[in-house]
């Protein structure tokens, strides 16, 4: 009876653990151009504090990382081998697979999808242009190029709107956003009827984050060492700029320029990366008008090229590309600025921090 007993009450223990759904995963993905490998981390969700997964080698110096939409493939620009990479991603252990590589075209600065995860956007710095490829559903990149088109030397990077109707691209060298309508469709873009927007002078803008709302885009400037808020017309695709705010704290004369740019989940704030100064630009977003307030710049490693938000919004993770370290920070769910948690060791010029949360 004891027997029958005890094995009844195992029985109903495991059948309770079955139905406790499994603990939620983040991992935090490094490109290590120095290297050439993607080094791979566990996200401690309580405390922020990584663990290292493993290293996945490559072929050349990895730099901009992109996951899809449903957050089931990673995809890569590998730029000394000109190349595309995709991988498929373990959500228990974040480890990847490979699935694809193909010929990019070029030595592409960027690479994003469209919000539907069925083309893979490209900006080629060194030759000017932009281009397309086609996703398949099992996270391959197609081989043959669906588009190219030339605009000018430094695109710096593609992104589209929420909407999924527009896509834009900042220049650092010619100073200026060109301005594109996406057809989901047939996985093509078009010149808008105003298909370039000049900077003010001296700006030349980098990198882009758009507003959950879809009613602003900002760009850090890397000249400039400032960001740049725009108003988006929704019908039109253009841009409006209203409010340039520095990155840099009053009184600075060093050289510096600006790299990254990420506004929170919330869309509450906004950070910046300043390489020179080598601090994070924390600022406020007006939720109404869009507006941003200079919280504090938060010092950081050497050359923070690249940074990421986790999707909670708790956690900031900052590369120095120069000196190969990491730093993690807690932002404050009050005030949006940033506490140092710890350091880490990664490895060689960092370019680019992803982070992916599995439910």
């Amino acid at each position: 009876m004891g027997i029958s007993l005890r094995f009844c009450l195992m029985v109903m223990g495991l059948l309770l653990v079955a139905e406790i759904p499994c603990r939620a995963a983040s991992f935090v993905y490094l490109s290590l151009g120095g290297e050439k490998k993607i080094a791979i981390y566990r996200l401690n969700e309580q405390d922020g504090a990584l663990t290292h997964v493993e290293d996945v080698p490559l072929a050349g110096a990895p730099g901009c990382l992109e996951v899809d939409p449903t957050k089931k493939y990673l995809f890569a620009s590998v730029r000394s081998a000109k190349q595309f990479m995709s991988f498929a991603i373990d959500p228990e252990n974040g480890k990847l697979k490979q699935i694809s590589a193909v010929p990019a075209g070029g030595n592409a600065a960027y690479i994003a999808t469209d919000k539907n995860g069925e083309y893979l956007f490209s900006a080629y710095y060194g030759e000017g242009k932009v281009a397309v490829h086609r996703l398949g559903k099992d996270g391959t990149i197609s081989a043959e190029i669906v588009q190219t088109i030339p605009t000018d030397k430094n695109a710096h990077a593609i992104l589209p709107d929420q909407a999924n109707q527009f896509v834009f691209v900042p220049h650092t060298g010619p100073n200026a956003i060109y301005q594109f309508v996406w057809d989901a469709q047939n996985g093509t873009l078009k010149a808008n009827d105003k298909p370039m927007l000049e900077a003010a002078s001296g700006l030349e803008p980098r990198h882009l984050a758009v507003s959950k709302d879809n009613r602003f885009i900002y760009f850090d400037n890397e000249k400039g060492s400032s960001v740049t808020a725009y108003k988006l017309d929704s019908k039109s695709g253009t841009l409006t700029p209203f409010q340039t705010v520095s990155t840099l704290p009053a009184g600075f004369e060093g050289k510096n320029t600006c790299a990254d740019i990420e506004l929170s989940p919330s869309g509450k704030n906004l950070y910046a990366s300043n390489r020179g100064h080598n601090s994070i630009a924390c600022f406020s977003v007006d939720q109404k008008t869009g507006r941003l307030t200079t919280l504090e710049q938060e010092p950081t490693e050497d050359t923070p090229r690249s940074f990421n938000i986790d999707p909670t919004g708790t956690y900031l993770y900052a590369a120095g590309q120069r000196n190969g370290k990491l730093a993690a920070y807690q932002i404050s769910p009050q005030t949006g600025k940033l506490k140092r948690l710890a350091t880490y060791e990664v490895g060689k010029s960092p370019s680019w921090v992803e982070i992916v949360k599995f439910p």
